[in-house]
C-alpha cells in the first residue's frame, strides 16, 4: 500500500531550492510557522508537563512527516526536541539536510513517506502539517502514521477543510486572485474535514483532544488561531 502522490511529490520538488526564501513560492509558509511553532510546543509541553524553557522540547522524540525543506523541523530541533523528518522528494530532503548543516542542526532526515519508513522507534509526537492534503490516500497515509507513535503520543494534523468557503479563499483566492501560491498548488477533491480525520484516527485509537481554526489578518499581516475550522485547521490527537 502507498501514499505518496508522484504528481504532488514532482510538483513541490521543482520548487524545492525555494523552501528557505522567505520571499518565495514558499512565503506563505513563513508566514504560518510561527503560529504553528508556538501551538505545538504550547501543546506538547502541557500534555508531557514539561518546563518552560530554552530548551523546553528537551527529550522529545518527533517526527516530522512531509518535512520539505525543514521549515518546522529545524525549530523544533532548537526547542531540545529529538527530530527525524521525512518527505518522498529527495530534493527536499537535500535542501534541508544542508540547511541543517549549516545551521550546525542535528536532525535525521530520510527520504521515505510513513509507511516505508524503514526505522524501528516510535515517537513522542507526529506532526501532520499541510500534508493530508496532498497524499494519495489519506487513510492508508494516517494509518501508517498511527503505528508510528507511542502509547499517550500526541499526533498534530493541520490541513484545509473541504467547504465552499475553502475553494472560494483557499484556491480562488490564494492562487488565482492574490497570488500566494502557485497556481495548482491545491486540489479542492483532496480536502479533509474534520470529521472524517477523526473517524480514520479514532480507528487507529487516536481520539481528539482539540480542534482549532487558522485564521489570517490581512490588516496585521499575520495568522491567527481563531474558532473558525472552516478553511484552515489544526487538530491535536491523543493515542490510548
Amino acid at each position: 500500500m502507498n501514499s505518496i502522490n508522484k504528481k504532488e511529490v514532482e510538483k513541490f520538488s521543482k520548487i524545492a531550492n525555494e523552501w528557505w526564501d522567505p520571499k518565495g513560492k514558499f512565503k506563505p509558509l513563513h508566514k504560518f510557522n510561527p503560529i504553528r511553532i508556538k501551538y505545538i510546543k504550547e501543546n506538547i509541553a502541557n500534555n508531557f508537563k514539561l518546563k518552560n524553557e530554552t530548551k523546553s522540547l528537551r527529550g522529545i522524540s518527533i517526527l516530522d512527516v512531509g518535512c520539505g525543506g525543514g521549515l518546522l523541523s529545524e525549530p523544533m530541533q532548537r526547542l531540545g526536541a529529538n527530530v527525524t523528518g521525512i518527505d518522498a522528494s529527495i530534493k527536499n530532503i537535500k535542501i534541508a539536510k544542508l540547511h541543517a548543516k549549516k545551521n550546525k542542526l542535528n536532525i535525521n532526515y530520510l527520504c521515505a513517506s510513513p509507511e516505508k519508513l524503514k526505522i524501528k522507534k516510535k515517537f513522542d509526537v507526529i506532526l501532520n502539517m499541510e500534508i493530508v492534503e496532498h497524499v494519495d490516500d489519506v487513510q492508508v497515509f494516517l494509518n501508517s502514521c498511527s503505528k508510528l507513535l507511542k502509547k499517550n503520543g500526541l499526533m498534530f494534523v493541520a490541513t484545509i477543510n473541504k467547504t465552499l468557503k475553502s475553494y472560494l479563499f483557499a484556491i480562488v483566492g490564494a492562487e488565482y486572485v492574490l497570488r500566494w501560491l502557485p497556481i495548482g498548488t491545491h486540489e479542492w477533491e483532496k480536502f479533509v474535514k474534520p470529521e472524517d480525520l477523526k473517524n480514520i484516527l479514532k480507528n487507529n485509537n487516536l481520539i481528539l483532544k482539540k480542534l482549532d481554526g487558522m485564521h489570517f489578518n490581512i490588516i496585521k499581516d499575520e495568522w491567527n488561531i481563531s474558532g473558525d475550522t472552516s478553511i484552515n485547521y489544526i487538530a491535536k490527537f491523543i493515542k490510548n
